[in-house]
């Protein structure tokens, strides 16, 4: 992927839809995931969230790049996705840029009616997880795959997408994305690390060998800073190479280069298409060129 790419416009196939059928192309993508502003915020906290977010999603669109936005990210509460993209995003970014995530943390029936107010406002791809369960409400119904099954049923355009955790055993995750009832249309995996390559590879191979025909994005995280604190409390909520992050952020790695070592290791195995994680609204559009710039250079050195 050139770090200013131009438009590419691939029209779905049929119950297909085009972030999907860029994840099965064989050109590289880089997808960046944004949160939503945590509920509870005061007016103007939220409002001010709200437009580094929304200048976040535009920047990006130019950039040919789909965004993904988190529900209840970390078991914490979140203003809903969909109603920020019919209300502050109509008529500016294509509604089909935009992934939106839907866990299992609501009621039954608002869960039903998200999945016909995402296809009436254009979006066209919906990942659904059980979510996490630090905290907030319990799960409507206990995991994400009963959820897109009733989805299937009621909302037949979407394409829908699953999760699967690489730092679990291989085999069992792959057994659950290779079931029938796994009711998905492409994966998304936890984050995963340069640093951790293995667990990758290992599922690359499972994954050929078991015939898993959906495609999926590998989960890469950008790292602000190397502070031990930080990384302790981030390995709260998904594996972290503490010691290694560490290391090469003291070594004097910038938070840009190590996120494109992760992103071309990961090319270099066959894991072409990444969603970027924990950029800042406000820097988003900067961060992502200068990451992808990485990338090229990296490419390039190797060449």
């Amino acid at each position: 992927m050139n770090d200013t790419p131009g438009p590419r416009h691939i029209s779905p196939e049929a119950g297909s839809s085009r972030f999907v059928e860029r994840l099965r192309d064989e050109a590289p993508t880089a997808t960046v995931e944004l949160r939503p502003p945590r509920s509870g915020l005061t007016r103007g906290g939220a409002m001010d969230m709200w437009i580094d977010l929304s200048h976040a999603i535009r920047g990006l669109a130019a950039r040919d790049a789909f965004l993904m936005l988190t529900d209840s990210a970390v078991g914490e509460e979140e203003e809903e996705n969909l109603q920020h993209l019919t209300a502050n995003l109509a008529n500016e970014v294509e509604a089909w840029r935009v992934v939106p995530f839907l866990t299992c943390l609501h009621p039954l029936d608002y869960c039903l009616r998200y999945g016909d107010r995402a296809r009436e406002r254009g979006v066209e791809s919906l990942t659904v997880t059980g979510g996490d369960r630090v905290r907030g409400a319990a799960r409507c119904v206990p995991r994400g795959y009963m959820l897109r099954h009733q989805l299937r049923d009621r909302a037949p355009g979407l394409s829908l997408g699953g999760w699967v955790n690489l730092h679990r055993p291989i085999a069992e995750q792959i057994g659950f994305a290779t079931a029938p009832e796994y009711e998905a249309d492409y994966y998304l995996t936890q984050v995963v690390s340069h640093h951790d390559l293995p667990r990758v590879e290992r599922w690359l191979v499972s994954a050929e060998r078991e015939g898993l025909a959906i495609p999926g994005s590998f989960g890469v995280f950008y790292y602000r800073n190397g502070r031990r604190s930080v990384l302790e409390r981030l390995s709260r909520f998904f594996p972290v190479p503490l010691e290694a992050v560490a290391a090469a952020f003291e070594a004097g790695v910038t938070p840009e280069r190590h996120c494109a070592e992760t992103i071309v290791a990961l090319r270099r195995l066959g894991a072409a298409h990444v969603y970027l994680c924990n950029l800042a609204p406000h820097h988003a559009a900067t961060q992502f060129d200068r990451i992808m710039a990485e990338v090229a250079a990296l490419e390039a050195d190797a060449a």
